[in-house]
């Protein structure tokens, strides 16, 4: 797939980006999985996995949480699970627990926890 300009990274994910380099896994960051401008924070094609970072849930005034943000991210997500994506969705505060982190490690490597 064609990849979308990198963005700067929110604290949610520059977290998990550090996260990634202290267990040696290498996203692909802003991973375009569609023809549409659709990307994925984080994405391991060869696993058909992606990780969803979604900021500014705690205040209230994200673009994920309200009106048509909402909505556009229900059919990103809707799409790529039809396009057999398994996506995860965390929340800032849920990376900074490591939240993430453990489930990438349980997801793509089969750790145990």
């Amino acid at each position: 797939m064609v990849r979308a300009m990198i963005k700067p990274l929110s604290v949610g994910e520059e977290t998990f980006a550090q996260q990634c380099r202290a267990y040696q896994f290498s996203p692909e960051r802003e991973y375009r999985f569609c023809d549409r401008k659709w990307a994925f924070d984080f994405a391991f094609p060869a696993a058909m996995v992606a990780i969803e970072i979604e900021g500014g849930t705690a205040s209230g005034v994200s673009r994920h949480s309200r009106g048509i943000g909402f909505e556009t991210d229900c059919r990103k997500y809707n799409t790529a699970t039809a396009l057999g994506w398994k996506v995860y969705r965390f929340t800032t505060a849920m990376v900074q627990r490591g939240e993430a982190i453990d489930l990438l490690r349980i997801v793509i490597f089969q750790e145990d926890m």
